[in-house]
């Protein structure tokens, strides 16, 4: 452990040493809640290093621990070489431009594939599927039940919890228009719609 603590806290590795535990105290808020995965993105441009398609903090995330993984494992080999004081001082300024280059070229290839994670239009949320019609899937709803299919306009189906008001009963198959989300219930509230208004149609 204290070799470990030794090569975390010598040079070069301390500087990526540093900024892994800004990394990790960031991830650990945005677990919690006190803060968002792509807070970065307007500030900095990824895109000029090669590393866009992802959320800034996850192309920092990873080329920190790629770079604290290449210099670590380097300072250990330097430390065991027993090599005097002014060639380790040049061997350790080379480490660490290497370190930076390796973690960089690998944090590239990376990000390729992990951008199909990230798209860069966010899919359709509750609020949008205001206004649009439903197809009722349960046999009755009521103010305590209920659920119906809903299209998005992407073309993308959901089953939904919804709720009815007194009036016309709905039961299953007939069509509905939702016109309120309740966010403390996580339903919408739907009513009665003749089909052959809709404009979609």
């Amino acid at each position: 452990m204290g070799e470990f603590l030794s090569v975390a806290a010598g040079l070069p590795t301390v500087v990526f040493s540093a900024a892994l535990m800004v990394v990790v105290g960031f991830w650990l808020l945005v677990l919690v809640g006190g803060a968002e995965h792509d807070s970065f993105d307007t500030d900095v441009n990824a895109d000029a290093l090669h590393l866009g398609g992802v959320p800034v903090a996850v192309s920092f995330s990873l080329f920190v621990v790629f770079g604290w993984l290449f210099s670590f494992t380097g300072s250990v080999l330097l430390a065991d070489s027993g090599m005097p004081g002014a060639p380790l001082l040049s061997l350790e300024a080379t480490l660490f431009g290497a370190s930076i280059f390796c973690a960089w070229w690998l944090t590239r290839r990376l990000v390729g594939p992990l951008a199909r994670l990230f798209p860069d239009e966010p899919g359709p949320s509750r609020q949008d599927f205001i206004g649009l019609t439903c197809t009722i899937r349960t046999r009755r709803v009521d103010a305590g039940f209920g659920q119906a299919e809903v299209t998005a306009t992407d073309g993308s189906t959901a089953l939904v919890q919804v709720r009815q008001q007194d009036g016309d009963r709905l039961g299953l198959g007939s069509t509905g228009l939702l016109y309120a989300y309740d966010d403390l219930g996580e339903f919408f509230w739907v009513a009665p719609f003749d089909a052959a208004l809709d404009p979609r149609g």
